[in-house]
């Protein structure tokens, strides 16, 4: 790897460090709240940066959006669920490390079959974007029941269908504008840098 090479990698890795940062704690940027959920569109740098750098730096940089969250759950939560659920790690930061390191070996995985970034970005960006969306509705749903249960004004038997029924309205939603942005972006990366995506160039 070149020095430029090595030099687009580091910075680019602060930036979207920087960007998982402003985006969870500035309202609005990362998430759209939306009464007892948010709807999330922070994934998307996630899985930018783990198709761009691989699953090494998507876990980290899942990881950091995972800490993050915590510390907003703390200090500025934006609906009850956070302060409920979203303190406990394995809600707030599990899921989120996995983001990046599904979408990385998606990408790696669908590239392999199709050689083609487009395809291989929207393949990542939907699996991503679900191993958020499943990934802590199942541990919400597991670790919580009865406290999510009540949230919800449901009974514990029917919590299931009401977690549901927001992978639909949530999750499906997230999972298309993943499948839409994540390619445009990292389209506009390698244009922009002539760098490829992670293991793109084997």
């Amino acid at each position: 790897m070149g020095n430029r090479s090595r030099a687009y990698r580091v910075s680019m890795q602060a930036l979207f460090l920087a960007l998982i940062a402003v985006q969870t704690m500035v309202p609005m940027l990362g998430y759209l709240p939306l009464g007892f959920v948010n709807l999330t569109i922070i994934h998307i740098t996630v899985i930018i940066g783990a198709i761009m750098f691989g699953p090494g730096e998507g876990l980290l940089i899942g990881t950091v959006w995972g800490v993050l969250t915590i510390v907003r759950a703390y200090t500025a939560p934006t609906s009850p669920m956070d302060t409920l659920v979203f303190t406990n790690p394995l809600v707030s930061v599990v899921p989120r490390m996995l983001v990046g390191v599904f979408a990385a070996l998606t990408f790696w995985g669908v590239y392999k079959l199709f050689k083609k970034v487009v395809i291989a970005s929207v393949v990542a960006g939907a699996i991503g974007s679900l191993t958020n969306t499943v990934l802590v509705l199942l541990a919400m749903g597991t670790l919580y029941t009865g406290p999510v249960a009540s949230a919800y004004k449901v009974s514990t038997g029917a919590l299931g269908k009401v977690l549901g029924a927001i992978v639909v309205t949530n999750g499906v939603p997230e999972m298309i504008a993943a499948m839409i942005i994540t390619p445009l972006i990292v389209g506009a990366l390698v244009a922009a840098t002539h760098i490829r995506p992670w293991r793109a160039d084997k």
